[in-house]
């Protein structure tokens, strides 16, 4: 297919892009900058266009891959922009430095909570927060699973109207 033939059926055929770029992008900002992009690739890359083949599924292929490319490499760089006049990149891995006196308080209510429920929720939640599965408290408290379901599901309801008051 000659590159003329190519530029008039991509023209003809890309009007359909720009809400199919807002609907992914829900800017549209980006939406134009998706649009943009992908008709880059597509003039870039009409070697690879099968003459006969649906133009407009082949365009639809080129935003959408665009789109999932660009989202996973911001995911990956996890950056987020400083709103002011400077501009500096923040990462976001640094982590704040925390109160470990109130940190520290919060961790003693809980555990004054725990201590406070009946013992029949206490060892199986116990035992749960600990890590152990449903089924191996089960067999370690000798009772039926549904039962160790129950006492912890009702050991966290106690927890949270106990923590709630503090």
């Amino acid at each position: 297919m000659a590159t003329t033939e190519f530029n008039d059926m991509l023209l003809d055929n890309a009007g359909f892009l720009r809400p199919f770029a807002v609907n992914l992008t829900k800017d549209t900002d980006a939406a134009n900058d998706l649009y943009q992009e992908t008709l880059y690739k597509a003039l870039a890359n009409h070697e690879k266009y099968n003459a006969g083949t649906n133009i407009k599924a082949w365009l639809f292929t080129i935003m959408r891959n665009i789109f999932i490319n660009n989202y996973r490499r911001k995911a990956k760089q996890k950056t987020i922009f400083d709103n002011t006049p400077e501009d500096y990149l923040i990462n976001m891995k640094q982590s704040a430095v925390s109160n470990g006196a109130e940190s520290g308080m919060r961790v003693k209510e809980i555990k004054n909570a725990i201590d406070l429920l009946p013992e029949i929720f206490k060892m199986p939640f116990l035992l749960y927060l600990d890590g152990y599965k449903y089924q191996e408290i089960s067999e370690y408290l000798h009772e039926p699973l549904g039962t160790i379901k129950s006492r912890i599901h009702f050991a966290r309801k106690l927890l949270k109207e106990q923590i709630s008051r503090f």
